[in-house]
């Protein structure tokens, strides 16, 4: 055996002395961090206007504007729109803020029991559309941008089609159409949420909204952790080990935990819409949902739109986003598919600059 090999017993006790290093300067890095180090959404903003639980912010300019449409962000109930933003290197709001877009972003506050009777309704005729309106007069226009994310894209699809002289471009990402359509590409691990809300008999929904006044954030929690079960199971030592010496690594890990952790409980009687008009009966592209006795028509959509949506997206398949373009009645209809998962097109390395910069191109080509 020459002086450059290792016995296997010697490679495995230098294997083992490395890991005890790592284990050591990770608990040293852990026991440095506090809570100031892991914020998230620090973006520069303030709010503008504020209705019941519902925070309006306009976000501070950091290049000169290059559009004369400003760009209202509506994210949904099931999660926060503090993702779009989650740190500085990682947002889409730093993002659009940077090719000269002006920002807004809607916040729907923590609901609590006392918000059990909130519905749709609720969302899209009264604090949507005021926020919209309130824009509307700060800029005297008759119409702005909207762009919905998730469950705030079907908020926008919805308010886009009752309010069509107040959208001038429509942006969606990452938005369920057709709910039915997640098995369409025979992934079996995609569509998932949609198996499991199909498995629930509309007298279930009603038990569990009954019990809760709402429906639980934690509950959410488990349903999206147990669609990846090997990942859940191994992030906390595997993927948490592979970060532990490396501040800006574990930093990122611990801003989007903070972020799955902060899941607000979504409005009972909203939610009974959700899981069961739409996720259950699909009454959306069918063109039977309603709010306040009007059906929604999704060919009344007749402004721009861009739909963006994940290839690989395991909570959204992409078929079900993409069935929006033989629905609406739009004749500039276009669509932007993104690498990476649900969560990952607004923060992996690998959309920084493509997912802002797909959106502002094609609004500057609309911007008049």
């Amino acid at each position: 055996m020459t002086a450059l090999q290792k016995s296997p017993a010697a490679a495995a006790l230098a294997e083992f002395s490395d890991f005890n290093l790592k284990m050591a300067r990770g608990q040293k890095l852990l026991g440095r961090i506090k809570d100031e180090h892991v914020q998230i959404a620090t973006a520069d903003k303030e709010v503008v206007f504020r209705e019941d639980k519902t925070t309006l912010y306009r976000y501070k300019p950091t290049a000169k504007r290059t559009l004369g449409i400003p760009v209202l962000v509506a994210y949904g109930q099931v999660g926060r729109y503090t993702m779009t933003d989650l740190q500085e290197d990682r947002s889409m709001l730093r993002s659009l803020l940077a090719l000269g877009v002006d920002v807004y972003a809607v916040d729907w506050g923590s609901p609590t029991r006392s918000d059990r009777w909130l519905s749709f309704e609720d969302y899209v005729d009264v604090y949507l559309n005021d926020c919209i309106e309130f824009i509307c007069r700060e800029h005297q226009l008759p119409a702005i941008n909207l762009l919905g994310i998730c469950e705030g894209g079907v908020f926008s699809l919805c308010y886009a089609a009752l309010y069509p002289d107040r959208v001038k471009n429509l942006i969606l990402t990452i938005t369920p159409v057709d709910f039915h359509q997640d098995q369409a590409e025979g992934r079996i691990n995609h569509g998932l949420i949609n198996l499991w809300t199909r498995g629930l008999s509309a007298e279930d929904i009603d038990r569990l909204i009954e019990a809760n006044g709402n429906l639980p954030g934690e509950l959410m929690s488990h349903v999206f952790s147990q669609m990846t079960p090997g990942a859940t199971l191994s992030k906390y030592n595997v993927g948490l080990l592979d970060t532990f010496d490396d501040e800006k690594k574990l930093l990122n890990f611990l801003r989007m935990e903070k972020w799955l952790a902060d899941r607000p409980h979504h409005p009972g009687e909203a939610a009974k819409q959700l899981l069961v008009n739409l996720y259950n009966n699909n009454e959306l592209i069918r063109g039977e949902f309603e709010l306040g006795g009007r059906k929604v028509d999704l060919a009344d959509i007749r402004v721009p739109v861009l739909n963006v949506f994940a290839k690989d997206d395991h909570i959204i398949p992409p078929k079900t986003t993409q069935a929006l373009r033989g629905a609406v009645g739009s004749q500039d209809y276009s669509e932007i598919g993104l690498d990476g998962g649900h969560v990952g097109v607004f923060v992996s390395g690998k959309s920084q600059g493509v997912l802002g910069k797909g959106i502002f191109d094609w609004l500057k080509k609309r911007d008049r």
